[in-house]
Order: C-alpha cells, then sequence, then structure tokens
C-alpha cells in the first residue's frame, strides 16, 4: 500500500505544476505536488516555481530592469536635464544579489500559497510505479504516493549543442548566463531566440560587446517580417553584432576564454574569440526521468509527452501540461493549461486556446504578438487588411523619450475579424493584453476602434492601428 493517497498529484513545481496545484485544492480535491529540484538553493532543498521562478523568466527580467536603468542614466538622463555628477557605474555582484532576492520572495511566497490552499508539498523526484484500480502509484523521492488522478508537469531544460561543453561559468546555457560575476568584455551567444536576445540585451547594456550567432537564415522569423525587420534595424544601432546563417562548430576553453569555430553565411570558415559564451538555442521537455513505460505512458521520439486538446493523455486520469506537450514553452500557456486540466477533473469546462497565447521578448523595445503574422496570412491564401501606427506618432510615447516602434494589426477583409496584433515598443507586453482579449472573443477592428482610450496613453496606438484598418486613423 502505499506511503500516502492523494485525489490528485502534480509531478513538477514549475508555473504549470503549481498553479494546477493550487486550483486542484481550490475545487476540493486533496491535492499534492511533487518537485525535486534545488536550483540554487543555499540548503540543497527542493524550490518551486520551476525555470521561470529560479533561472528563467523573473531573473531574467530582473536583470533586464537593472541594465535599463543603466543604459538610461548613461545615455538618456542628461536629455531629459538630469544631471548626475560622474560617470555611471555597474556593482555586478549587487545587481545579482537583487536578483536573487526577488527570485527567493517569489518562491517561497508559492510556498504560502500552498499553506494557504492546503496543498501538500512532496520534496523529491516524481515518477510512475505502476498503475491500478485506486489510481497510479508514484515513488516521490523514499515514499510512494497513490493518486486517482496526475498532472505531469515536469517543464524543460536547456538544449546543448554537440562540440560544447556547457559549465556555467564560461560557457553557460540560460542558467550561468543569470550570474556572471564581472561584464565580460566580449560576449559570444548562440541563438537569436528570445533568451539569447535578452540576455545579450543585458550585458550589452552593462558594456559588453556582443555578438549574436544564428543558424537560421533570416532574424526572427517566428515574428511577423515587418516587426523582424524593425528589430534587426533596432538591435544593430544598439550594438549587437547579430550574423545569421551561421554553422556552429567546437567550442575550446582556454585561460584567454573561449574560441569558437563557425562557418559564416557564405560558407566561410571563421573563428570567434570571447571572454564568455551563452548557448540559447532551445530547449527539451524533462521527461526522461518519469518511467513513462512503467504505465505506458506515451512519450514520442522528441521527448514530449502526446495530449489531445485538453492535455489528456492515452492514459485515463493522467494529464500533462507545460513545455512537455506541444506549443510554445511559455510559463503562462503553462499556467492556462494547468488551471484547465484541474476544472476540467472537477467536471467543470476547461479552457486553453492555444491560437491565442501571447509572445513576448522582454528587450528594448519590447515586442510582442498574438495570432498570425502577415506572411502566414498570405501562405494560407487569407484576405486580410492592415493597420499600422508608429510610436513616433504617439503624445505619451514622445513624452517618455521612447517612440521606438509600431503597432501592426491584422484584420479578415471581410468580416474585419482581428488575426494578428504584433507590437514593438515600450510596453509592449502589457499593451498586447488588449488584443488577446479582443480576439479571444471573436472581436473585429472595428470593435476596438470605437472603445474609449485614455489619454494620453500608449494604447492609444492599438487604437488607431484599429482605425487604420478601415484607413481613417486619426492621428498619423
Amino acid at each position: 500500500m502505499a506511503d500516502k493517497q492523494f485525489d490528485v498529484l502534480v509531478i513538477g513545481g514549475g508555473p504549470g505544476g503549481y498553479v494546477a496545484a493550487i486550483r486542484a485544492a481550490q475545487l476540493g480535491f486533496k491535492t499534492a505536488c511533487a518537485e525535486s529540484n534545488p536550483y540554487a538553493d543555499p540548503k540543497g532543498e527542493p524550490r518551486l516555481g520551476g525555470t521561470c521562478l529560479n533561472v528563467g523568466c523573473i531573473p531574467s527580467k530582473a536583470l533586464l530592469h537593472t541594465s535599463h536603468l543603466f543604459e538610461e542614466a548613461e545615455h538618456s538622463f542628461e536629455g531629459q536635464g538630469i544631471k548626475l555628477g560622474g560617470k555611471v557605474g555597474i556593482d555586478v555582484p549587487t545587481m545579482i544579489a537583487r536578483k536573487d532576492k526577488v527570485v527567493d520572495q517569489l518562491t517561497q511566497g508559492i510556498k504560502g500559497l500552498f499553506k494557504k490552499n492546503k496543498v501538500a508539498f512532496l520534496a523529491g523526484h516524481g515518477s510512475f510505479e505502476s498503475a491500478g484500480p485506486g489510481g497510479y502509484t508514484v515513488r516521490v523521492g523514499n515514499e510512494t504516493v497513490e493518486a486517482r488522478h496526475v498532472i505531469v508537469a515536469t517543464g524543460s531544460r536547456p538544449r546543448h549543442l554537440p562540440g560544447i561543453a556547457v559549465d556555467n561559468k564560461t560557457v553557460c546555457d540560460n542558467v550561468g548566463a543569470l550570474d556572471f560575476d564581472a561584464v565580460p568584455k566580449r560576449l559570444g551567444v548562440i541563438g537569436a531566440g528570445v533568451i539569447g536576445l535578452e540576455m545579450g540585451s543585458v550585458w550589452r547594456r552593462l558594456g559588453a560587446e556582443v555578438t549574436v550567432l544564428e543558424a537560421l537564415p533570416e532574424f526572427m522569423p517566428f515574428a511577423d517580417v515587418d516587426v523582424a525587420k524593425e528589430a534587426l534595424k533596432v538591435f544593430t544601432k544598439q550594438g549587437l553584432n547579430i550574423q545569421t546563417g551561421v554553422k556552429i562548430g567546437e567550442a575550446k576553453v582556454g585561460k584567454k576564454g573561449v574560441s569558437l569555430a563557425y562557418t559564416d553565411k557564405d560558407g566561410n570558415p571563421a573563428t570567434f574569440e570571447c571572454d564568455r559564451l551563452i548557448v540559447s538555442v532551445g530547449r527539451v521537455p524533462n521527461t526522461d526521468g518519469l518511467n513513462a513505460a512503467a504505465v505506458g505512458l506515451g512519450v514520442n521520439e522528441r521527448g514530449q509527452i502526446a495530449v489531445d486538446g485538453h492535455c489528456r493523455t492515452n492514459l485515463p486520469n493522467v494529464y500533462a501540461v507545460g513545455d512537455v506537450v506541444r506549443g510554445p514553452m511559455l510559463a503562462h500557456k503553462a499556467m492556462e493549461e494547468g488551471v484547465m486540466v484541474a476544472e476540467l477533473i472537477a467536471g467543470q469546462a476547461g479552457h486553453c486556446n492555444l491560437e491565442l497565447v501571447p509572445g513576448v521578448i522582454y528587450t528594448a523595445p519590447e515586442i510582442a504578438w498574438v495570432g498570425k503574422s502577415e506572411q502566414q496570412l498570405k501562405a494560407e491564401g487569407v484576405a486580410y487588411r492592415v493597420g499600422k501606427i508608429p510610436f513616433m506618432a504617439n503624445g505619451r510615447a514622445l513624452g517618455t523619450g521612447d517612440p521606438t516602434g509600431f503597432v501592426k494589426m491584422l484584420a479578415d477583409a471581410s468580416t474585419d475579424r482581428i488575426l494578428g496584433v504584433h507590437i514593438i515598443g515600450a510596453n509592449a507586453s502589457e499593451l498586447i493584453s488588449e488584443a488577446v482579449v479582443a480576439m479571444e472573443f471573436a472581436g473585429c477592428a472595428e470593435d476596438l476602434a470605437r472603445i474609449c482610450h485614455a489619454h494620453p496613453t500608449l494604447s492609444e496606438v492599438v487604437h488607431e492601428a484599429a482605425l487604420a484598418c478601415d484607413k481613417r486613423p486619426l492621428h498619423f
């Protein structure tokens, strides 16, 4: 007999897992959540929050904020009449310590939420042992747990490259990139995705010479083509050296740093020398240690757990959410799936629309999007109209001194239904939510055009873009 019995057991304490556990407990289920990763806990104890809170979303945003303030103080304050009275400096250990404090506060906060909602926190690695009439037996650390329903939310880990050994000191993935003890003079970044651009931006702002090497022939092919063009122009002007179409070779670490062999887009062999190297080439689902075969859980060749539209696996009463299943590896997507699954277990109508999960890159300018891009609509043969308005036409953007970028709205040519919204500019991560709400409820550009937006705000650019879909903008 198992040591403990629960209605719902969640394996993994990241965003998808801890949110699923809390919602299940709110719905009246006896719920437990198992987590084994200590991340950087000084006592070596398992920490809740997963990659996002410990070594991903939250710490990277803390560093992005500090580095943005530094760059503003160094280059923008004087133009606004602010005198600092000397050269601006950065204390990297203090910056890192502040980041760690933010992380500690949030991870401890989840423990408080578990206590408030009566979720049992099981410290240990969860893996399947067997299936029976009472549910599933799962080993968590040194004990066995039986649960009628199991939610797998074990997240993902950084993908590494052959020939490049990551030690998270000189050659780093996203974990080591958050804990530099000093600003490197020369920084190399492999991969021009979200992590590469964000971490490259952090250390460039603080004084590093940053080169980004991307294997794909086009920059940011996942974004709308206009946004990608604008981003490349802005990032290049800021000082990021971005090279696309490269083929990465081996990296050798010596006393003077890293020597990376690669082939450029023209097929010429080259060598790149840097003090530190960040490898950011995607992530891999954490399903290796689940012992999925013991119960026949379906896992594909990519390590993903196969699920349907409601995150049901091939096994009755076993669900999987977040990075271990199809769809974007995003914390907010995992959270929505976690809530959906808990509500489905309770017999409610859980919901998560994968077509309307917003994407965000927290660079400066920020980049955010939801729905289809213009190139996707062209490929699908969909007739559409475009409303595109620059922040330069907005009073609030000019007043804050940050008028870079634009809002681009795509609407169906016949129905006016909003098909996609793409933003590059200040606070794009906040502005995109209005578009998500409108699109979730099948809103049209005209609907947004009829809404009164506060003045002066950046949200007025979204309003103008909606008007521009009907060729009637008022301020551009």
